[in-house]
């Protein structure tokens, strides 16, 4: 398995995506967002999806340089139609607009729909905190396919449909949440099948309902659990939740049409500190308790407790260093790309 300076891999993805018919501007965006989910460890969401994309844009289903349409609005509030567009073009704007709303009026959301993937949603929310702002985001794929049975079911109804928190503060890295309401993320699915490997019993159950590690299962017939566990009633809830704020709320409705264009609906919430608090002193006290959370004593088999984001923070300053380890079927679709665009020489993956 190769190993890729990050920059590297950054351009890679930008070419690979400017061959597709993708504008500078736009493939920037998308690779700068794929390979920091590949430093912050969440390789599900990094450079594996870029063959996907690009197949998408094929199909149709992505289109770049899609308007980004504004349907209703308020002080405060924002509808907006991405019309296919790529899903990090779209919620970059997205979210630049809602700070800038919040930075008015205290408090600001929007919904969007008809975007294709986001990719790693942490990634917006941690946009708002820069700014001095909290901010949440939930997607779900409205009527498209499914890979979650709710708790107690054997049937696929709901979406992987994450959440992501993130709040300002002093600390090197941001202090932020960003889970899939499911066990996992289906991509985290693709990454083991790409590289051999088996995934966690208490993620998957096969097409017959029983627990499997192979996660080549997902494909033929099985299902993603929910989040919890014993416990699973508790991530069915928050992900029904997601898919009412991300897929309802937005207009997607929803179901499952497994024949539909991949579509992540959103919604993102952005709210100014300053209007409740001193922002340095907030700042300062979301420091002090992520040092408070450092400080605990670690239980037996742990080295240390991390406050919420921390680890992703570790693996980016890691991975910038030693760079990125890409799994031989990803590379070999990259190198294939590379080779269809003429564009193997000048990338180096001859």
């Amino acid at each position: 398995m190769p190993t890729v300076a990050a920059d590297k891999l950054q351009h890679i993805a930008k070419r690979l995506l400017e061959g597709a018919g993708v504008a500078e501007d736009e493939a920037e965006i998308v690779a700068r967002h794929s390979i920091g989910a590949n430093l912050a460890g969440h390789d599900s969401h990094g450079i594996i999806s870029i063959p996907t994309y690009i197949a998408r844009i094929g199909d149709g289903h992505i289109v770049p340089g899609a308007p980004f349409e504004i349907e209703k609005e308020s002080p405060t509030t924002t509808v907006i139609n991405g019309n296919w567009g790529l899903g990090y073009v779209v919620s970059e704007k997205a979210m630049k607009l809602t700070i800038e709303k919040a930075k008015t009026s205290n408090v600001a959301a929007c919904t969007i729909y008809q975007q294709s993937h986001v990719g790693r949603v942490a990634d917006y929310p941690i946009m708002a905190a820069k700014e001095g702002m909290i901010a949440m985001m939930t997607c779900d794929s409205g009527r498209t396919k499914k890979n979650v049975v709710p708790f107690g079911g054997k049937e696929k109804r709901l979406g992987t449909n994450p959440i992501a928190i993130a709040m300002p503060s002093n600390l090197d890295g941001a202090f932020h949440i960003d889970f899939s309401t499911a066990a996992a993320a289906a991509g985290k699915i693709n990454v083991a099948v790409a590289r051999g490997t088996e995934v966690p019993l208490g993620w998957l159950l096969d097409k017959d309902g029983n627990p499997t590690s192979d996660p080549t299962q997902l494909k033929q017939g099985g299902a993603l659990l929910p989040l919890g566990g014993s416990e699973g009633y508790k991530g069915y809830g928050l992900s029904a939740m997601v898919e009412i704020f991300s897929a309802l709320l937005p207009g997607l409705g929803f179901g499952v049409n497994p024949d539909g264009p991949h579509n992540d609906g959103s919604f993102m919430a952005v709210f100014n500190v300053a209007a409740f608090r001193d922002l340095e002193t907030f700042k300062g006290e979301i420091t002090e308790f992520a040092e408070y959370l450092n400080t605990t004593p670690p239980a037996k088999g742990y080295d240390k407790v991390y406050y919420p984001g921390e680890i992703e923070h570790e693996r980016t300053l890691k991975g910038l260093k030693e760079g990125i380890t890409i799994d031989d079927n990803t590379w070999k679709k990259l190198s294939g790309l590379a080779a269809e665009y003429g564009m193997a020489d000048e990338l180096g993956m001859n």
